[in-house]
């Protein structure tokens, strides 16, 4: 064991030297929580290596690095497993108050445990300094709740990480300024990314969202979002979808560049929202940029299931926004645009082009044939 002038010195810590077993039966949470609060004396990091660690709730330490090997693929964990073995755990991974603090190389597993546990939680009481928490090549999946639920967090980063099959949304978010760059969010059961509470000021950048039960992406009531660049495929409602939080309306909204297929997914939409299978849903949306997409309806992996969405834009009650020059092939199978009016001053929606997709007449995109070929 480390003496504190020894821990002072040493800025890096290894999880087996306080006894933690990856042998997938050893339950190892005072072992790993030892090695966090040792680390928490020097702001250094914990070492993870390569095995699986049954584990119930860990709390991390403000400005304490937790390093794994990242051998985690699309379909299978690997690498650093952290294991949940405590279904009454709010979480797996507890970085409230965790300031500063980064997770990195991490797979964790939440085998599908408790009512609604989380994989990364912060669930902070109210707004401090900036958070500065960083979410690295970590893969989150199985976990009953969020994958990674953030709660009144101010300046944060998830970066090159992948959320799949968990019970709520991939990201679940309360708070602002941040970098959402470079993840996937796969198969979850609710939104890709949700942000309900308020929500402020995020770039969302180079993700793929995919076949995520609800929303691909989410956004009530937020403000200063730049969505840019982002593969947004298969979701149970619109790809994108903007609406007001009670009385609060989105504002200041960029969307460009953005790629969104076969949103809508007929068996999974919401019975009462009519418009809930569209590509993207823009409700009271103030100063909103939706300009250089491109939507695309389609069928299930292949050549199964209904081809989808219904609409390919919808929106109402927009004010100083522009919808524009977005392409549409073969976008949806009614109604390419649908506008529901009640717009105020300064609204230009035009120039949006495309074809609809008419079942039986209309040739699959060269992606569909490919995903309905046998061989694929």
């Amino acid at each position: 064991m480390h003496g504190r002038d020894e821990v002072m010195q040493q800025r890096t810590f290894d999880v087996r030297e306080f006894g933690a077993v990856g042998d997938g039966r050893t339950d190892s949470t005072a072992a790993i929580q030892k090695a966090l609060d040792t680390a928490a004396d020097s702001q250094g990091a914990v070492t993870v290596p390569g095995g699986v660690y049954c584990c119930s709730m860990l709390r991390v330490p403000p400005r304490v690095e937790v390093r794994g090997d990242a051998g985690w693929s699309y379909r299978e964990l690997g690498g650093a497993v952290l294991r949940l073995v405590d279904a009454s755990s709010s979480c797996l991974l507890n970085l409230t108050g965790a300031i500063g603090a980064t997770l990195t190389g991490l797979s964790l597993d939440g085998r599908e445990l408790g009512a609604e546990s989380h994989g990364i939680l912060v669930d902070n009481a109210e707004y401090g300094e900036e958070d500065t928490i960083r979410i690295e090549r970590c893969c989150i999946r199985r976990f009953t709740g969020d994958g990674i639920r953030l709660r009144r967090i101010f300046g944060f980063f998830v970066r090159q990480s992948m959320a799949i099959r968990n019970g709520g949304c991939g990201l679940w978010i309360r708070g602002w300024d941040a970098l959402v760059a470079d993840n996937c969010f796969s198969g979850n059961g609710k939104s890709g990314f949700g942000a309900y509470e308020e929500n402020a000021s995020i770039t969302f950048t180079g993700n793929r969202v995919e076949w995520n039960r609800e929303a691909g992406v989410l956004i009530q009531g937020g403000t200063h979002y730049n969505i840019t660049g982002n593969y947004i495929d298969r979701s149970g409602g619109p790809g994108l979808w903007i609406r007001p939080r009670g009385d609060i309306a989105a504002t200041v909204i960029a969307a460009t560049g953005n790629l969104i297929y076969r949103s809508g997914k007929p068996e999974w939409c919401p019975a009462d929202e009519p418009y809930a299978s569209s590509q993207v849903f823009f409700d009271g949306v103030r100063g909103l940029t939706f300009c250089g997409n491109t939507l695309n309806a389609g069928l299930d992996d292949h050549a199964k299931g209904e081809v989808s969405p219904r609409f390919g834009i919808v929106c109402r009650n927009l004010r100083s926004s522009v919808i524009k020059d977005n392409v549409l092939h073969a976008g949806a199978t009614e109604n390419l645009v649908r506008d529901l009016g009640g717009h105020g001053e300064a609204v230009i929606v035009r120039d949006n082009v495309g074809t609809r997709f008419v079942p039986g007449q209309t040739s699959l995109s060269s992606l569909n044939a490919v995903l309905a070929d046998p061989a694929w």
